[in-house]
């Protein structure tokens, strides 16, 4: 168990953090699942730029490395464009 004070502060923080983290990569995820159930061309074309966002976010934060953010963009355009 940690004995120091900023010890036992950084153990309150990355709590904090890792819960937000988490909070924003479920959203995310459940966005991209959201997206590929998306049948209507028009629809999914208006919320390709939501999802975008949010992935970019998530390189911004460091939970998704950027070539994963890449390819998660490249294969949601693909089903965007098959629509």
């Amino acid at each position: 168990m940690a004995n120091h004070k900023s010890a036992k502060k950084r153990i309150r923080s990355t709590e904090k953090r890792r819960l937000r983290n988490r909070y924003y990569h479920k959203s995310t995820r459940s966005a991209i699942k959201k997206f590929r159930g998306l049948e209507d061309a028009k629809e999914a074309e208006s919320f390709y730029p939501k999802v975008v966002s949010m992935i970019d976010k998530m390189v911004k934060r460091n939970i998704f490395h950027k070539n994963k953010a890449a390819n998660l963009k490249s294969k949601l355009y693909k089903t965007m464009k098959a629509l």
